[in-house]
């Protein structure tokens, strides 16, 4: 009895070797970057700033748009040959051909804004000089998307370019005209269709901001606070440990954007207090991850993605984050309630927390870090852009640092931002590049309405099957290329045929979003629980079950707002009574969902009542009143069957483990 005390006391520390294999899979994601000392990080360093600076001005100063994203990309190539390493042995060192991919990054950018005039013009018709810088820049867009994001996006790429080649040789649907070398560079290389399109226009206006806006939140101590804060304000009950790693995810993930690093942050804090309330490995890195995956899903930065999305249908970001709003809600009560299923299952103990500060004395002292959170949707909602809202956010919480000492972003920290803003956008940023090439490829032969033609095919013209049909070609193609780029090679070829249908454009380009994110959770690339498990010592597999065990419920609720014109409402359109009711059984629908995935409502649940609670939540989520009827009545049967039922109300401890 003594030696299990002394286990149950025993304080879990995270070993070295687990955050590095943990922090293995932020690289996975952001690519393995070099650490380097000396002169050439000092140069490095120069470069970056001098980018994050650029971006900056370029945010209320006038720089034209095809000279902005020249020179974005001219940043991105050249820095991302000298941060990133061809192979993992040269990690340490940088090769001599990496200073002249680095170099041929600015010349083919240089050639390009010399005389963009008359470039452009002869873009139908290029020259020897166009075509052959124009290979090259694919041929490095195509070598820095392999150093950040591996091989498959790069395979991808040269699939679609193959594509435009043989178009003449495919059999029917997907034969087109099919285009030379000349024509592919010139469109390309040579308009603002290609590889300077719509993805390199959102990197270098939106997300690049958001990352250096991201850096100076981390640089003056916000991720720390957040966490505090989560402690603060969650502990003193059974369920804290689970309630405190939801409200830090979303904390966390709202400024930085990404799954896996919020994963791995919360994590290397958080494990050794999930493991005193009585969380097993696999169940703990489980929920890490889930919450992890949520900084996707969160405002006021969503992801990558999302930025796109407000590109593509040219509409406000604000409208973005309002759409998103309630999905996002949805997601975190589904964790919330796992979080409270899972406290009376398997009999999670009350942990004692740091009581340095309370919750009124912490906010007291660095509240203000909660600034610049606010500040960038009142900026918005004021009626400026969206990149004037993370501009000033930026220099807010550049400002409001100095409220305290150990906050403040001196010089040398304020130049840590700047780096680590450039340098944390160059993944991302080699993605849209390559995602340009896709996206130049569907738009000059047509595969969009193709592959849609295909879709509705198959479908028969039923909406359901459609949604269906494109949730698992956006989740196959999930499983080998980043959130962003599954988004916009999806996005492209999918979204046309859930429009032709009647679903509305902003509906369906969230719902690609949302099965974009499926990706995080889903082997072979489930990275968020693949770091998890790293940092806990679970299985990485089994992690990615309880991961998918905590999110399910709130994926079904992409179907909500595209099966049914009413179910619009979760995305806070149409009418406000449907709004306000579609709302409401969403949460109820959720809630019984969650009790059937987790065996467990108000007690142990049979086999029948589980039944019960699963397909009620299905009706409920169902925007229609005859299944929200149905839905109700369901979960009423439920809550009498288990009054009446004595016993099984009992957690097991013993099962945690």
């Amino acid at each position: 009895m003594e030696e299990e005390k002394r286990k149950e006391n025993q304080e879990v520390v995270i070993s070295e070797e687990a955050l590095k294999e943990a922090e293995k899979y932020i690289e996975e994601e952001e690519g393995p970057s070099r650490r380097l000392t000396g002169r050439m990080d000092t140069f490095i360093t120069i470069v970056a700033v001098a980018m994050s600076l650029i971006h900056l001005y370029a945010a209320i100063g006038i720089i034209m748009t095809q000279v902005l994203r020249g020179i974005h990309v001219m940043f991105v190539l050249f820095l991302s040959f000298l941060v990133f390493p061809s192979f993992k042995r040269f990690k340490n060192r940088i090769i001599w051909y990496d200073f002249v991919l680095a170099l041929l990054g600015i010349a083919v950018i240089v050639y390009m804004l010399i005389d963009f005039d008359q470039f452009i013009y002869r873009s139908v018709i290029p020259n020897f000089w166009d075509k052959c810088f124009g290979i090259v820049l694919i041929l490095l867009i195509l070598e820095a998307t392999r150093r950040t994001t591996g091989l498959i996006m790069v395979g991808v790429v040269l699939g679609f370019l193959t594509y435009a080649f043989i178009g003449p040789y495919l059999p029917n649907p997907w034969t087109h005209r099919g285009y030379d070398i000349d024509r592919i560079v010139g469109h390309m290389y040579m308009t603002l269709e290609g590889i300077f399109g719509v993805p390199i226009d959102v990197s270098s206006t939106f997300i690049i901001l958001f990352t250096i806006w991201g850096a100076f939140l981390e640089f003056s101590g916000a991720g720390k606070f957040f966490i505090d804060f989560s402690f603060a304000a969650m502990g003193g009950k059974p369920t804290s440990a689970g309630r405190t790693v939801t409200l830090a995810s979303f904390l966390l993930g709202g400024p930085s954007g990404s799954g896996v690093a919020t994963t791995v942050t919360l994590g290397a804090v958080a494990w050794p207090m999930l493991a005193k309330a009585g969380y097993g490995k696999d169940a703990a890195g489980g929920l890490l991850s889930a919450g992890g995956i949520g900084a996707i899903l969160s405002p006021p930065v969503l992801g990558a993605a999302a930025f796109l999305i407000a590109e593509f249908l040219k509409i406000s970001y604000l409208d973005v984050i309002i759409m998103a709003s309630i999905p996002t809600c949805l997601y975190y009560w589904s964790i919330f309630l796992m979080v409270e299923l899972d406290a009376k299952k398997i009999g999670v103990k009350e942990i004692a927390f740091d009581k340095t500060y309370s919750l009124g004395r912490l906010t007291y002292l660095y509240g203000f870090h909660f600034t610049s959170l606010i500040a960038i949707v009142v900026i918005m909602l004021i009626g400026f852009t969206p990149i004037m809202a993370v501009f000033w956010s930026t220099v807010i919480t550049f400002a409001v640092s100095f409220i305290r000492k150990d906050t403040a972003l001196t010089p040398k920290k304020l130049v840590k931002a700047l780096r680590g803003g450039s340098i944390g956008v160059l993944s991302v940023a080699s993605t849209c590049a390559a995602a340009g090439i896709i996206v130049g490829v569907v738009t000059l032969t047509g595969l969009g309405l193709k592959f849609s033609s295909i879709i509705l095919a198959y479908a028969g013209g039923s909406v359901l099957l459609t949604v269906i049909y494109t949730a698992i070609i956006v989740w196959i193609v999930g499983l080998a290329v980043p959130v962003t780029a599954s988004y916009i090679i999806c996005v492209v070829i999918c979204a046309p045929a859930m429009i032709q249908l009647g679903i509305p454009d902003f509906a369906a380009h969230m719902f690609v979003f949302y099965y974009a994110i499926l990706s995080e959770v889903s082997p072979p690339t489930a990275l968020s629980p693949f770091a998890a498990a790293a940092l806990t010592g679970g299985n990485p597999y089994k992690t990615t079950m309880y991961a998918w065990k905590y999110t399910l419920p709130a994926f079904i609720v992409p179907f909500m707002f595209t099966v049914d014109p009413k179910g619009i409402g979760i995305l806070l359109k149409g009418p406000v009574l449907d709004v306000i009711w579609t709302t409401i059984t969403a949460f109820i629908g959720i809630a019984a969902l969650a009790g059937g995935v987790e065996n467990w409502f108000l007690k142990k649940t049979t086999f029948y009542e589980r039944i019960m609670l699963i397909v009620a939540g299905l009706a409920l989520v169902y925007p229609e009143p005859l299944y929200d009827f149905i839905g109700f009545g369901l979960i009423a049967i439920v809550i009498v069957s288990q009054k009446l039922r004595k016993g099984e109300g009992q957690p097991s401890f013993t099962g945690a483990r």
